[in-house]
């Protein structure tokens, strides 16, 4: 069945492989889960696979409210349980970060692995907020087609970006960020903006963790990486060369040649 409803958000679910254990994934603010499936495809042999769509963005349903990251967190704890994959390999991308670190601080029982990608401890900096709040009006008011030409170069890095062969992945990652329900994401983008950090508690994580940096991520820079590095206990440091905050599109190999290994290193059964 591709929708769950959990508290009281339908969210659309997709499972792919049928392995001993479940890797999550959960994707980063504008995209879905759609944005994994490179790595789904190479981990799909091995592993149970599960991509799902927060709420108000891709094919989830909008709510009223709910977008803050305490009950996103929320959402993907009741999922987990209700498709009894824990304990499960949680790989969250920039927003999906912010859901993993507090799945694994708050709810380590579910969590075997944590990957984190593209994604921050901290609140939002003080100098993008004001930035993002007017794209964010824009497109509630305009439509996301009046701000796609300055949000592509937040979300993708120079190489991506200017790559002539890949025009054609450009125009349909272009058309999946038109997709989405405008009011929706504008829920979503002030869930992330408004955000708390974490970096207080990341000490209270205790299960083996890959972090993933793009080395021309222009949104979550790759210092604040090495500050997750630094903060969370034995953990792994990849830097990706080439990509920017959607390393998991813009170079699916490399993102895979760290990924693969790391699930394989920490499996339990």
């Amino acid at each position: 069945m591709p929708y769950h409803t959990v508290n009281g958000a339908t969210l659309y679910v997709e499972e792919r492989g049928a392995g001993p254990e479940s890797v999550v994934f959960a994707h980063g603010l504008l995209w879905s889960g759609r944005m994994f499936e490179a790595q789904v495809r190479a981990l799909q042999d091995r592993y149970r696979c599960i991509t799902f769509d927060f709420r108000g963005q891709g094919r989830s349903a909008v709510t009223p409210e709910g977008y803050d990251m305490e009950t996103l967190t929320a959402d993907a704890v009741a999922l987990i349980r209700r498709l009894d994959a824990a304990p499960c390999h949680v790989v969250g991308l920039s927003m999906g970060g912010f859901v993993g670190m507090r799945l694994a601080v708050r709810h380590p029982d579910l969590v075997a692995s944590l990957t984190l990608m593209n994604t921050s401890a901290d609140p939002e900096p003080a100098e993008n907020v004001p930035r993002y709040r007017l794209l964010n009006r824009i497109a509630r008011w305009f439509g996301l087609r009046a701000v796609a030409d300055r949000v592509l170069p937040i979300m993708f890095g120079e190489t991506f970006l200017n790559d002539p062969t890949r025009a054609e992945e450009r125009a349909g990652w272009r058309t999946e960020l038109l997709a989405n329900d405008r009011l929706g994401i504008s829920r979503a983008v002030r869930g992330v903006i408004e955000r708390d950090g974490v970096a207080d508690e990341l000490d209270q994580i205790a299960v083996p963790t890959l972090i993933l940096a793009g080395d021309e991520d222009v949104a979550t820079v790759p210092a604040k990486a090495e500050r997750l590095h630094a903060l969370i206990a034995d953990s792994q440091r990849v830097v990706i060369p080439g990509a920017g905050h959607s390393s998991v599109i813009e170079q699916p190999d490399a993102v895979n040649a760290a990924l693969a290994p790391f699930l394989a290193s920490v499996s339990t059964k």
